[in-house]
């Protein structure tokens, strides 16, 4: 299948095109969020989760989806929706009208919305999990951090670099819960960090290898029941996740990560994200 010929992909080609104008208007790599979306929703824009609050295309958790709404709305025609938005003194986001915060949160139904929020996630959480490192992050520690929250991941990845083996369940016993099918191999047997890592590259990387391709994506195990999201704030395994944004916060006021170079596309898939848009009328 080529590019061209998913403009007739019902419902499909026009999730490619939000994605890719997403990729195009916010600078973030389109293999990647395509791949993301792939993994999270086996591209639905309705799905949801079972385990959690987790919708839509990414998969986002409500406190997730209203802080990045909060941060970056206004910049995409959403200034209604973070002006709603407010901070309570816990760290959490809140919207004081009950239909107005209805109507927010449906937004991640929306291919649009969740794209370009999707991207300016994985602007901020490489902007954290960069400065927290001390290291270039790329498309599977982006993953983890929209998994595990940018605090979780940063846990994730710095414990994996020393100890690649120790069980992931042992380390996030709420996650593992949730995600059995993540944390645990069919045997029972707990997964130990690299595994995991390992296997989200390998899905972040069959997104990709069918971004570059144009091939036609196929439905995903998973497809109509994700599993991959779990809302950890309310499991109490946050710890300064999504949930607290005051890292992030910081660090954005002192100028870290350069928003001008943070997932720029390499000339083929920016070139590929915008053929996608000629292709679908975009």
């Amino acid at each position: 299948m080529t590019i061209g010929s998913l403009a007739g992909m019902t419902g499909t080609g026009q999730v490619q095109s939000a994605i890719a104008r997403a990729s195009a208007k916010t600078g973030v790599d389109f293999s990647y969020l395509l791949g993301q979306a792939q993994v999270e929703s086996s591209l639905r824009p309705d799905a949801r989760a079972r385990t959690s609050s987790a919708t839509g295309l990414y998969q986002f958790i409500d406190q997730s989806w209203l802080a990045v709404v909060k941060r970056h709305g206004e910049e995409h025609g959403l200034g209604w929706a973070a002006d709603a938005i407010q901070r309570g003194a816990g760290g959490r986001y809140y919207v004081a009208d009950s239909r107005q915060r209805a109507a927010i949160l449906d937004l991640r139904t929306n291919s649009e919305a969740a794209s370009l929020m999707a991207a300016e996630h994985a602007a901020d959480n490489k902007a954290v999990l960069e400065a927290s490192l001390g290291r270039t992050v790329g498309g599977t520690d982006l993953y983890m951090a929209h998994f595990l929250g940018v605090a979780g991941a940063g846990k994730f990845l710095s414990t994996m670099a020393h100890s690649p083996e120790r069980s992931a369940a042992a380390l996030f016993p709420a996650a593992a819960s949730a995600n059995r099918g993540i944390f645990y191999a069919t045997d029972g047997r707990a997964r130990s960090l690299s595994e995991i890592y390992d296997r989200f590259a390998a899905k972040i990387d069959e997104g990709t290898r069918l971004a570059a391709t144009g091939k036609s994506l196929p439905p995903a195990a998973n497809a109509g029941r994700p599993t991959l999201a779990v809302d950890m704030a309310a499991l109490g395994e946050r710890n300064g996740g999504d949930g607290d944004m005051s890292t992030l916060d910081r660090l954005l006021a002192n100028g870290a990560g350069d928003r001008a170079t943070m997932l720029r596309p390499t000339p083929e898939t920016a070139k590929l994200a915008y053929l996608m848009l000629a292709a679908l009328g975009g």
